[in-house]
């Protein structure tokens, strides 16, 4: 039998360096750290709810050639938050996986900017409506190859 009444709970990834990546949600989504190990793991939410866990037990870049985790997608409300946290990424100079704020191929009017956390995992902040224009991959959605 499925599980009736589900929803996504919280997302755990694994990082090089803890204090760095505390940092950069931190300043990207307005997390707060509500628990912490220095070192080793950092729970990090908002309004009292768990969103992201944070691991420092990797080396390297992602990997995104094997299987696992695609990208990360956050959405906010407004297509003009969505130009604000581009200002932000390219202040941090974060690495983009398009340029500017892009629509999904979805048929909607929905659509984000796509960009990488400093261990190369893949993240999205978008809005569900104000995106105009044509996805950059045509045929495809934009969240899907890049």
């Amino acid at each position: 039998m499925a599980v009736d009444k589900v929803s996504t709970g919280h997302i755990g990834l694994n990082v090089t360096d803890l204090e760095r990546s505390v940092e950069f949600y931190r300043r990207v989504f307005g997390f707060e750290v509500t628990a912490t190990e220095p070192g080793r793991y950092a729970f990090l939410g908002r309004d009292g709810r768990l969103l992201v866990t944070l691991w420092q037990q990797s080396g390297g870049e992602f990997p995104t050639g094997l299987p696992g985790l695609h990208h990360l997608s956050f959405q906010v409300d407004t297509i003009e938050e969505v130009r604000a946290a581009e200002v932000l990424l390219k202040e941090l100079d974060v690495r983009f996986a398009h340029d500017g704020v892009v629509p999904h191929r979805e048929g909607a009017d929905s659509g984000g900017v796509f960009f990488h956390d400093p261990d190369g995992i893949r993240l999205e902040i978008y809005a569900p409506t104000g995106a105009t224009g044509d996805a950059p991959t045509p045929g495809a959605p934009t969240c899907g190859f890049f």
